[in-house]
């Protein structure tokens, strides 16, 4: 039998060879970028797609939209717990939420009142801490497609709200949520409201939201694709359009 060492005796473990390291050699290649990619999903911001109209004209069903994170806070995964307070969510944010009756379920609203403030909702329109926030009508006629691709006749109304203007629908008859009697808004909550009034669960529906339900401020759509062509068909005039 040798002496010098290079024989492989009974006993002896073999040599790695580079195939028996292959799962090594692929979580060095691809668990760095797997790892910044759920970090940033985590922590900075993540992208979401509308499913259905409650946001229309805002937003329109096959937007994706961009997200972030650390809006108000930063908080951790899994517990909800928050360990960096950014700031509380503005009257007019657009933002994305853990559903209250279904915390599996995300959903995208617009913050209307936030604690301290009292809020009516009366044929529609809002009335914050007893005033009566702008109302203009902007198209009697505008043509609203639902997830199914049916359209429907809508009201388009401009609202100004806390002092800045965005786009509301309402059907030409109220829907059973255009009246609300006042109520007033507790600390660490807010409610929430879709721009399409009639075609929206929101507050009005199922109560509050809140501050640990909130997953971040919707800021832009990233992509837009239009589902009821047959095709996806990309919206060219939605990508990167900033969200009011």
């Amino acid at each position: 039998m040798s002496t010098d060492g290079s024989n492989i005796g009974p006993g002896t473990p073999a040599k790695p060879t580079r195939s028996s390291n292959w799962f090594v050699d692929l979580i060095r290649t691809w668990g760095p970028p797997i790892a910044a990619v759920l970090f940033i999903r985590t922590f900075i911001f993540e992208p979401f797609r509308i499913p259905s109209g409650s946001m229309v004209p805002t937003l329109q069903i096959g937007d994706f939209v961009a997200v972030t994170k650390f809006s108000y806070g930063i908080w951790l995964p899994f517990v909800h717990k928050e360990v960096v307070d950014l700031g509380d969510p503005s009257r007019g944010d657009v933002i994305v939420f853990r559903y209250p009756k279904d915390e599996a379920q995300n959903y995208i609203k617009r913050v209307v009142a936030i604690p301290g403030d009292t809020i009516e909702v009366r044929n529609n329109q809002i009335i914050l801490n007893g005033q009566v926030q702008g109302w203009e009508l902007a198209e009697d006629a505008y043509s609203f497609v639902n997830s199914e691709c049916r359209a429907s006749v809508q009201r388009r109304n401009i609202e100004t709200f806390d002092g800045v203007p965005h786009d509301v629908l309402v059907g030409l008859r109220p829907g059973p949520l255009a009246n609300k009697p006042v109520r007033e808004i507790p600390a660490g909550h807010v409610f929430v409201m879709g721009d399409n009034r009639d075609n929206s669960q929101d507050s009005r529906d199922w109560g509050l939201v809140r501050f640990d339900q909130i997953k971040g401020k919707a800021h832009v759509v990233v992509l837009s694709l239009d589902m009821c062509n047959g095709l996806p068909t990309p919206r060219g005039d939605r990508f990167f359009k900033g969200i009011d």
